[in-house]
């Protein structure tokens, strides 16, 4: 995803193969957990390019085939740490709060074209990426006791929100991250 040839052409083959695009969801994202002062550029530079860049290249490759139709939604997908940060992941929520800021510039940019662009903001979810973090009794721990709900979330939990923003439900809505966390921004 950080290859533009490559996003290009993956989307050229999906409007010859479909018509058209409607909806983009933006969910590419990777760690390289490290402090920062022992972290190194490769790590810093990979993060950024695939959770972030990323999501440029292809918004803007998927924007040009749906301004001509005057419609289109694109979800970028971010996360609780675009608001919150802590330590060793620098990388990614530095590239998860660019993800916020290109999300309200694509919606202030594409909103004349009828594009809106909004953003879902997972908290912790069990998933691939988390494995070493729900595994880690102590981690665990910590993340059920600070979620109100007192439980991790599940990839389910998003697809109702995601569902929303792809739907004329939300035609209205345009530059905003709905933060899916279990209330964790709710308290201190």
């Amino acid at each position: 995803v950080s290859r533009e040839e490559d996003n290009v052409r993956a989307i050229d083959l999906c409007v010859s193969t479909f018509g058209k695009l409607d909806i983009l969801i933006n969910n590419a994202g990777i760690h390289r957990r490290n402090m920062l002062i022992d972290m190194t550029s490769e790590e810093w530079r990979k993060v950024i390019d695939v959770n972030l860049t990323s999501a440029f290249l292809v918004g803007q490759a998927v924007a040009r085939k749906m301004i001509p139709r005057g419609k289109g939604k694109i979800i970028n997908i971010t996360s609780l740490n675009a608001e919150l940060a802590r330590q060793n992941i620098a990388n990614y929520s530095s590239a998860k709060g660019g993800l916020k800021m290109l999300t309200k510039s694509m919606a202030t940019e594409w909103g004349r074209y009828g594009i809106t662009c909004n953003a879902i903001g997972p908290g912790y979810i069990e998933t691939d990426l988390t494995k070493p973090l729900t595994e880690d009794p102590e981690f665990d721990s910590w993340v059920k006791k600070e979620v109100p709900l007192g439980r991790w979330g599940k990839p389910e939990d998003i697809i109702g929100t995601a569902i929303f923003l792809g739907s004329s439900a939300s035609d209205y809505i345009n530059g905003y991250t709905i933060y899916v966390d279990g209330g964790w921004q709710a308290c201190l």
